[in-house]
């Protein structure tokens, strides 16, 4: 398998550092394993719930031509057909565990040491995907089990009226996370040179222990620190105040009470078990871009999770994007607090219903929805928040999950003909861009597939300078040109480059023995290992 990169339905291509991958997820997966192993700080994901009506997966069963034939449903091309797992189904538990349990090994490849995955999920498979998540993660690393209260009630239910999932929580090593979401404010704010802060008056207790006993629940107010915490820290508490780190706030009795502020963008709290988003707010959130979709996910309920599972600088991962809340929320957060969060969203291309919303509005696929609401996304979030330029990425790198891209030539020597021996000429599809052989090569040497990549001209000749956005003084990651025929002093000029890698096309080369020269040429500017030709 391997990646084609789409610019034309990218945005930003050039400078984005997001991805979003069209493809099964499987496939996916194992691909972004090389260059993001240990790299994923957070994992999202909200897989089909197997309700007996909309599960459709991938099975692996190859099917002769006459099965193929009476089939009527869909098999691609590798002979993996796309069916719908029915409640009647003997293997229906089974089929949904088959499917969900290699990805969620290859999740747990991608996460860093200190990285966490949150899973939705509802009564059908809840139980199972405990228990799965148990053996993949270690039953030590269940964090815990969230409640999300989607919905207020109602509906024509014929026992217990049910307005909330599940989320699992899980780490990779539970020893060292540390999970906190933004504050959910109920206090005053305050603007101090255009920001915004809370005032926080439980300094005491917070930064030098809890009360004195003799205390009860009451604040140590700052005229009986010397009293209740000591000298010492009394002194430090001075300091601060000197400093303006602190104020004192003086109440109705006289007494003053301890208060720093703080930006409300960095105000935590810890992640509480149950969390309110009503599903109504996420169908507002795409209402409000003019996208239509069923049961989106709302953005509120990523931003509580994505704070509580990262950092400013995370890499966020959601092999299930539907319709792109993921990215959506990332968006937004670093809107919020200046942070460069990035995603990596894989969404397998599933047709819309033909008589669907999404069809009438020129939509073919989810994918298709997903990348729109994020660009519709980004440009809203930026006017919001009054942000020009560069000041926030809003943009992302399609890539396409399509077939190698080397040419499958089968034939027996009594099949071989002269005009076969041509198709030999060259070991790559006819259809295959050389900017697609460059992601072949970045994918197996590990390179970030949102590494800068700039295109140069050299005498006539596409060159591609893979890792543009470097330090001057580091060398660069790949540099690789795949067209034909190359004269041997381009090939000179190109071995003038600082470079780790280098790359070319079989039909670089005019000749074997300008191959043979240009591999003694570029031995003595890369290890052996670093010369690629395709």
């Amino acid at each position: 398998n391997a990646l084609r990169p789409y610019p034309a339905e990218s945005v930003e291509y050039d400078t984005t550092k997001n991805l979003y991958i069209e493809g099964d997820n499987l496939e996916v997966l194992k691909i972004l394993k090389n260059m993001y192993k240990n790299k994923v700080k957070m994992i999202y994901i909200d897989p089909p719930y197997n309700t007996g009506k909309d599960f459709i997966y991938k099975d692996n069963f190859h099917l002769s031509k006459d099965e193929y034939d009476e089939m009527s449903g869909t098999i691609d091309d590798e002979g993996n057909r796309l069916v719908e797992n029915k409640d009647s189904n003997p293997r229906y538990h089974t089929d949904w565990l088959n499917m969900i349990y290699p990805r969620l090994k290859l999740a747990k490849d991608l996460l860093t040491d200190d990285g966490v995955i949150f899973i939705s999920i509802d009564d059908n498979e809840v139980h199972n995907l405990r228990k799965i998540c148990d053996e993949v993660f270690g039953e030590e690393n269940f964090v815990g089990g969230l409640i999300h209260q989607r919905a207020k009630g109602g509906g024509q239910a014929k026992y217990i009226v049910k307005g909330h999932d599940y989320i699992h929580v899980y780490a990779k090593d539970i020893s060292l996370i540390n999970l906190s979401r933004q504050k959910i404010l109920q206090k005053k704010t305050y603007i101090i040179n255009g920001k915004e802060y809370i005032k926080n008056d439980d300094i005491v207790r917070k930064v030098f222990g809890k009360y004195d006993k003799s205390l009860g629940d009451r604040r140590c107010f700052y005229e009986e620190l010397e009293k209740y915490k000591g000298i010492t820290k009394k002194k430090e508490i001075d300091e601060k105040i000197k400093k303006g780190e602190y104020f004192l706030e003086k109440n109705k009795d006289g007494l003053h009470i301890i208060c720093k502020y703080e930006l409300v963008s960095e105000a935590k709290s810890k992640l509480y078990s149950i969390i309110k988003v009503l599903s109504e707010k996420g169908i507002e959130d795409v209402e409000s871009l003019k996208i239509d979709f069923t049961f989106p996910k709302p953005v509120d309920l990523l931003h509580q999770l994505i704070t509580a599972g990262g950092d400013k600088s995370s890499l966020i991962l959601d092999f299930f994007s539907g319709s792109a809340t993921t990215a959506h929320a990332v968006m937004q957060l670093n809107a919020e607090d200046g942070g460069n969060r990035r995603y990596i969203c894989v969404q397998i291309p599933e047709v819309c219903e033909a008589d669907s919303e999404a069809i009438k509005a020129g939509y073919q696929t989810i994918c298709d929805i997903g990348k729109e609401r994020i660009r519709r996304a980004g440009v809203k979030i930026k006017e919001s928040q009054g942000l020009v330029g560069g000041d926030l990425d809003i943009g992302f790198r399609v890539l396409k999950l399509d077939s190698s891209n080397m040419a499958d030539h089968f034939y027996t020597p009594s099949e071989t003909t002269q005009d076969s021996l041509k198709l030999w000429e060259t070991s790559v599809k006819d259809d295959r861009t050389g900017e697609d052989l460059l992601y072949q090569v970045m994918i197996e040497l590990g390179i970030d597939l949102t590494t800068r990549i700039e295109k140069v001209n050299v005498q006539g000749f596409g060159v591609y300078i893979v890792g543009d956005d470097r330090a001057a003084e580091d060398l660069i990651p790949l540099v690789a040109c795949f067209d034909r025929d190359i004269p041997y002093p381009v090939l000179e000029e190109i071995a003038g480059y600082n470079m780790l890698n280098v790359a070319f096309g079989d039909i670089s080369f005019q000749d074997d023995s300008q191959k043979v020269n240009c591999e003694i040429l570029f031995r003595r500017k890369v290890s052996a290992s670093g010369l690629y030709v395709l």
